[in-house]
């Protein structure tokens, strides 16, 4: 096979992998520890392919095809950048993760495998897609696998956090297809690049009421204010490799769409919304976030409170705009993704290692150095320097300092009660899991200490954004 013809495959094997064996695997027992290592090795080949694909892709830039051989407009239209390997390559490793934590522990449930790699196809194609209406299908598969994941070990409370999730993502994927619909309705095309030309030199009263409402979706799904209020009560008492995909993977639709179709698609749209977005950010940060979790003393809930908090910057960056502000919310994206995975998955373990491995979770973020976490606040804050006036960009800095103040403080509270307290943890837990959350704690020290792949990964991000959908 020729470089040509290899890079044209490259887009189809992260999705096809997950998805074909996905389809094997259903068939299957997921509790026999055979099945779940075969899901295991078809997610690491996933993300192989990834790494691969992300090469090639900074290197010679998009890779565009059309799975099957279908015509352009007919097929489902892969088109792979800089921005969608990022958010395809941490929301992959995080589930690889969470489904080998699973392991660890012992599948309890038979479709647990299949449903993973069902959500991780799901991502993969949403993250890799150049047409608006297969981003809504694969984000349809992603949200189905997750609603039944979250009921999994069926007890009471996570059957009522999945009807919840059910409810409240239902509604948010009738708002994005609505948004989808007019999107199409004004500027007569499903391809990214010609949406991204059309909106341009359309009238903007038309476009900004499709921005509002694809914009409310994707906020909706990131649990932002005001849109926060279902988190906790999907993620207080979720099994930990559950809560770790839905925050690790799952939320990074949100942060991923309104990269994709604001700062990509509809760039005016979103400047005009910008200081809106600033206030939604903020209050994300400091009340919805920091101080609710602070006021909280269950583990899971404090940490469903820091995702709402943590999206807050995300949103920040975003709101701040131009390639500094996006390039900050793709390496804070990345980061969050990874700290979620280490907090969540640790939090159901027990032992010094495990203990270290959540300081270095707490640690990031609050941003504190050498974790990932600081590099990602300081992308914040070159953001926040950056763009805008000179009392603007203080207030901005001053909000990310003053919040990731308090990030330490409820991750400290949280350290206390699960780690330093005598004889009210129980068994460590499997010692697999242990080394896997410390696995994911080296990383993001690495990350910190090495950051230049990072970053440069959120450049080319920003790049792709500037030049409008890529």
């Amino acid at each position: 096979m020729t470089g040509s013809a290899a890079s044209h495959v490259l887009p189809v094997l992260p999705v096809g992998i997950p998805w074909v064996l996905a389809a094997v695997l259903a068939l299957l027992d997921g509790r026999r520890r055979w099945v779940g290592l075969l899901a295991a090795g078809g997610l690491a080949a996933s993300l192989a392919s990834l790494f691969w694909l992300a090469s090639v892709v900074l290197r010679e830039g998009p890779v565009s095809t059309v799975a099957g051989g279908w015509p352009e407009n007919v097929g489902i239209s892969l088109r792979a950048d800089a921005l969608g390997a990022a958010f395809a390559l941490v929301s992959v490793g995080v589930i690889l993760a969470s489904l080998l934590y699973e392991l660890a522990l012992g599948v309890r449930w038979r479709a647990f495998p299949a449903l993973v790699l069902l959500v991780a196809a799901g991502l993969t194609g949403l993250f890799l897609t150049g047409d608006v209406f297969n981003f809504y299908v694969f984000f349809e598969i992603s949200m189905t696998a997750s609603f039944i994941l979250t009921g999994y070990r069926e007890a009471d409370y996570q059957v009522r956090g999945a009807f919840v999730f059910a409810v409240v993502n239902l509604l948010g994927s009738v708002v994005f297809l609505i948004g989808i619909a007019a999107l199409y309705s004004i500027t007569g095309s499903l391809d990214m690049r010609i949406i991204a030309q059309r909106t341009d030199v359309l009238e903007p009263v038309s476009v900004i009421a499709v921005a509002t409402l694809i914009f409310a979706a994707f906020f909706l799904k990131l649990g932002l204010f005001p849109f926060h209020f279902w988190l906790p009560a999907v993620y207080v008492g979720s099994h930990p490799p559950v809560a770790a995909i839905l925050s690790g993977a799952l939320a990074n639709i949100g942060g991923y769409g309104l990269l994709r179709f604001g700062a990509g698609i509809m760039p005016r749209e979103l400047e005009l919304g910008s200081t809106a977005v600033l206030v939604l950010g903020s209050a994300s940060i400091i009340i919805y976030g920091a101080l609710q979790a602070i006021s909280r003393r269950d583990t899971s809930e404090v940490m469903a409170y820091s995702a709402i908090g943590q999206a807050g910057y995300v949103i920040l960056a975003l709101g701040v705009a131009g390639p500094v502000g996006y390039a900050a919310a793709v390496v804070y994206s990345v980061v969050n993704s990874l700290n979620n995975g280490i907090v969540f998955l640790a939090a159901g373990l027990r032992g010094p290692l495990v203990g270290g491995a959540f300081a270095v979770g707490a640690f990031s973020i609050a941003g504190v150095p050498p974790a990932a976490g600081f590099v990602a606040k300081i992308a914040v804050f070159k953001a926040a320097i950056a763009e805008g006036p000179l009392l603007a960009s203080l207030a901005l800095v001053a909000l990310v300092f003053v919040g990731g103040a308090l990030s330490f403080l409820y991750s400290f509270q949280v350290y206390q009660r699960r780690f330093m307290r005598p004889g009210d943890g129980g068994k460590p837990g499997p010692r697999a899991a242990r080394l896997l959350v410390a696995a994911l704690a080296a990383l993001v020290v690495l990350l910190g200490i090495w950051p230049e792949p990072l970053v440069s990964l959120g450049e080319a991000a920003a790049a792709v954004l500037a030049g409008g959908s890529g």
